[in-house]
């Protein structure tokens, strides 16, 4: 399963160069995050309300090509690995206009109580591991409904 995030890039995520500063990527795969666990039939509130939260531990991002002012790009989101304890999403940040792939990139989440304690997210919120579990069996290319 993948998803697809639409962005324009503001004045404000620019920098003296007239690209894209560096730390806006990690706001863009969060909102590419969010997108993506909604569209699993459940959002981030639903999961937290159930006692489970998913701190990330790692980030990684790979820049290709430079993103300017009002470029409007697309973060294609899918889930790379799902454990019971973690879970790996991976990034693609793409400009509309001509397809450019401007950066790569991936998060990495633990499943956690409110305490910031491990947790077996299968045991804690079947349901929702239920969910993200058949996002990662979707075929590449389809998208859930």
């Amino acid at each position: 399963m993948k998803t697809k995030t639409k962005l324009t890039v503001r004045y404000a995520e620019t920098d003296q160069m007239g690209i894209v500063h560096h730390s806006n990527y990690p706001v863009w795969f969060e909102a590419g995050r969010t997108d993506f666990i909604r569209q699993t039939g459940v959002s981030y509130s639903d999961i937290e309300a159930r006692g489970v939260l998913m701190p990330l531990y790692e980030i990684a991002c790979r820049f290709k090509s430079p993103a300017r002012y009002e470029d409007e790009v697309t973060v294609v989101t899918s889930l790379k690995e799902l454990s019971r304890v973690r879970i790996i999403l991976s990034y693609e940040v793409v400009r509309d206009s001509d397809g450019a792939l401007l950066a790569t990139g991936e998060t990495l989440h633990a499943f956690t109580d409110k305490g910031l304690r491990p947790l077996n997210a299968e045991r804690a919120a079947p349901d929702v591991y239920k969910l993200l579990k058949a996002a990662l069996e979707v075929p590449s290319g389809f998208k859930k409904s």
